[in-house]
Parts: C-alpha cells; structure tokens; sequence
C-alpha cells in the first residue's frame, strides 16, 4: 500500500545518503579518467599496426572488462539525476521505522535500479562489439562513419520528443508521485521498485547514451556533457524545454552531418 507521509531526513541521514552517492559516483569518474588514459596510451603505442582490425582482440576476458566499463559508467553518470529518488525512498523508510513498521535499507532500491544499468551495460557491449567487428569505431571508439553518426544525432533528437521519452521523464521527474503510486512493501518490494525506476531512467535516456559513440565513448568531456543534460532535464524546473531545445539541436546537427556526408 502507498506510504503514509513521512517526515523529513535528518540533516545527519540526508548527509550520509548524498555522501555515499557521491563517493560512488567519484570512484566511478575516477575509474574512467584512469581507464580513458590507458586507452589513449594504447591508441598510441598501436598507431603504427592499425592495419589489424580491433575485433581481433575481442576474447571473453575483453568482453567482461568491457562491460565493467560500461557499468561503471553509468554509475557515474546516472546516480546523480538519481539522486532525488533514492533520498525519496530513504525519506519514506525512515518514517515507516519511525512508526515501528518494516524498515529496509534503501541500498536494496539502488541495488535494483543497478541492475536495471547492468542489463544495459550487456546491450551496449554487445553494440560496441558489433561496431568494432564492422570497423566502424576508432580505437577511442569513435565511429568512423559520418552516416552512422549522423543517423544516431537524428534518432536521439526525434526520440527526445516521441510520448515514451515524455511518459518516463515525468516518471523521473517527480519522486514522491513514483513512490505513492509504485510503493511495494518488503525487500522484494524494495528491489521491484528500484527495477521499475531504473525503466523509466533506461526509457528516458537510452537513445542519448546511442550518441556516446559519436565524439567517442571515452571522451570523458563527452561522457559529462551528457551526464549533465540528463542531470538538467530531470532536476531542472525547465528541464522539459531544456530536453526538447537539446532534441532540436541534435535533430539539426544530425541532418547537418548526413547533407555532407
């Protein structure tokens, strides 16, 4: 049944939930700047043997680290913009203890919303895979084809204005409506909620994370760039105009690069 209103985080727990999503998220960026130069280094050392294509070194032990990569990204860029909703749920769970009902930790929402991330990162693995054995991404894994670049910018931009995109934006947008109308009680209940909200976060961002592949999936300027217009258009007041404004200059951008093509 939906939660009954709960008082507020103390400033001491509400500390606590915003530092640990911000040491999470830290760890997550230092892994890349440190993952980003290794790769830039090896780009480097290999420049003279390009003539071999990447694909070759793809062995499961590539494919894991790859993956890992890929959801350590999107730890850093996704936990901010969730930032609201997990200190949401902390806020309803300290209430239903204050009132000496079933308490969980609200580590078991997030859980849920990371595994939803952790599906992800499989897929975009499995994309950046298929690329590479096309010979379509450069060793900084930029794509080397302007179509495909320019058909990703146009498909983000469209996407940015379809009902999907809108239906879970709102669902991002607005926590305490999420938690009245999604609240499941238990850790099972907990875990199913952090699924669901990490649905509508896919929903609402997954077309963006396409154009990692654009200006390159370790440009870790890139890499915030994005992170900070979902940040806006999910945090903001004017954060719907803000992701409609960005549909319309990648939609432009996009038709700009296939014209010269």
């Amino acid at each position: 049944m939906p939660p009954a209103a709960s008082p507020a985080l103390s400033s001491r727990d509400r500390g606590v939930v915003l530092l640990a999503l911000l040491a999470v998220t830290g760890l997550a960026w230092l892994y890349l700047v440190t993952a980003g130069r290794n790769m830039a280094d090896m780009a480097m050392a290999d420049m003279p043997g390009m003539a071999m294509p990447m694909a070759a070194a793809w062995i499961p032990a590539t494919f894991v680290l790859t993956f890992a990569m890929w959801w350590v990204m999107m730890l850093g860029m996704m936990l901010p913009s969730a930032g609201p909703m997990i200190v949401t749920f902390a806020t309803v769970n300290r209430g239903k203890r204050a009132r000496g009902q079933d308490f969980v930790p609200t580590t078991v929402f997030a859980l849920g919303y990371l595994v939803v991330w952790g599906v992800f990162s499989v897929g975009a693995t499995l994309t950046q895979w298929a690329l590479d054995s096309a010979a379509l991404l450069s060793p900084m894994l930029v794509t080397t084809s302007t179509v495909l670049g320019g058909t990703l910018l146009i498909l983000a931009g469209v996407y940015q204005f379809t009902p999907l995109k809108q239906s879970c934006l709102r669902n991002c947008r607005t926590p305490f409506a999420f938690v009245l109308n999604h609240w499941r009680d238990g850790w099972t209940g907990a875990f199913r909620m952090g699924l669901e909200h990490g649905g509508y976060c896919l929903g609402c961002c997954v077309v963006l994370m396409a154009l990692l592949f654009v200006a390159g999936v370790m440009n870790l300027a890139w890499v915030a760039a994005i992170a900070v217009f979902l940040l806006a258009e999910k945090a903001l007041p004017g954060g719907v105009w803000i992701g409609r404004i960005g549909g319309g200059a990648m939609l432009a951008f996009g038709v700009f690069l296939l014209t010269r093509s």
